[in-house]
């Protein structure tokens, strides 16, 4: 599975109209699956401390510490008992209309590939470790679960107003890249942190990045990279914030306020802005200088 390409512009040969398609969870070879064991062993062993309480209820209670690659449809059974989500197999990235719609009706589309061995740190596309090891334990938590809907509804929205870039970077900073301030100190709640070897440690302990308190407007307006390590980080103090935040929000006249206000650039502090720890960017500047 990890050899083909998972970028398409319509529905592979066999997918349906939604591009749902079969896990084919007896598929997967002994490689893939020991890949799968690798990757969360060394996960599970390391965040302890550095996941959020939520993330590691989820890991507990959706049994994924199961040997091999979870079947979807076990998954689900369990998840919808919880929160009324379930994850269903698509063949790579989906077009935004289609990643919107699951979303709003509460199933979490999951790339049915896993990388190669040799692609342990670091893959380009998102592949059913990150989807699943990192995404699904969130979905467990019935106010996370209830963002995400949320997020779903507003993506819906989203695309008839010339918007989606500014409600991508809001994914990308809580979804993807999102810290909680928690009773113990700062904690990882975003998939792509948590799934990251490097970048669980990177983005609690380094310090390179910024780490400023969320604020929708701000995060709306800010750049960021997929290439690395994010550069800010951005720390909600609840999850129920971040929820209220979302459905009390009139997102139309704020996206019509952002195109009309520059964006900020990747690393930049703004007046406004409530550091929590300002970073010494000395992550970027040896990048750069590479």
């Amino acid at each position: 599975m990890a050899e083909e390409t998972h970028v398409l512009d319509r529905p592979p040969e066999g997918a349906n109209a939604d591009w749902t398609i079969p896990q084919h969870w007896d598929r997967y070879t002994a490689e893939e699956h020991a890949t799968w064991d690798t990757l969360f062993a060394r996960q599970a062993k390391l965040l302890p401390g550095r996941a959020s309480n939520a993330w590691l209820k989820g890991l507990d209670v959706l049994k994924l510490d199961k040997p091999g690659i979870p079947d979807f449809e076990a998954l689900s059974d369990r998840l919808m008992k919880l929160t009324g989500w379930q994850v269903v197999a698509v063949p790579g990235l989906v077009p935004d209309d289609v990643f919107f719609d699951h979303m709003a009706n509460r199933r979490f589309v999951a790339g049915n590939f896993i990388r190669r061995p040799d692609q342990l740190d670091y893959l380009q596309e998102p592949d059913v470790f990150h989807d699943v090891f990192g995404h699904v334990p969130m979905l467990a938590d019935p106010v996370f679960a209830d963002y995400l809907a949320a997020y779903g509804r507003g993506g819906q929205r989203a695309l008839g107003l010339d918007a989606l870039q500014y409600l991508g970077r809001l994914y990308w900073y809580t979804v993807e890249f999102g810290l909680i301030a928690e009773p113990e100190g700062l904690r990882i709640y975003g998939a792509g942190i948590v799934s990251s070897f490097s970048e669980s440690r990177f983005a609690l302990e380094d310090p390179s990045p910024n780490r400023i308190a969320f604020d929708m407007a701000r995060v709306m307006r800010t750049e960021y990279r997929i290439d690395d390590f994010q550069q800010n980080y951005f720390v909600i103090p609840s999850f129920e914030e971040l929820l209220r935040q979302t459905v009390e929000t009139d997102f139309a006249p704020l996206y019509a306020e952002m195109k009309a206000r520059a964006d900020i650039p990747v690393a930049e502090i703004v007046p406004g802005d409530t550091v929590l720890t300002h970073g010494t960017q000395d992550h970027a500047r040896s990048r750069a200088a590479g």
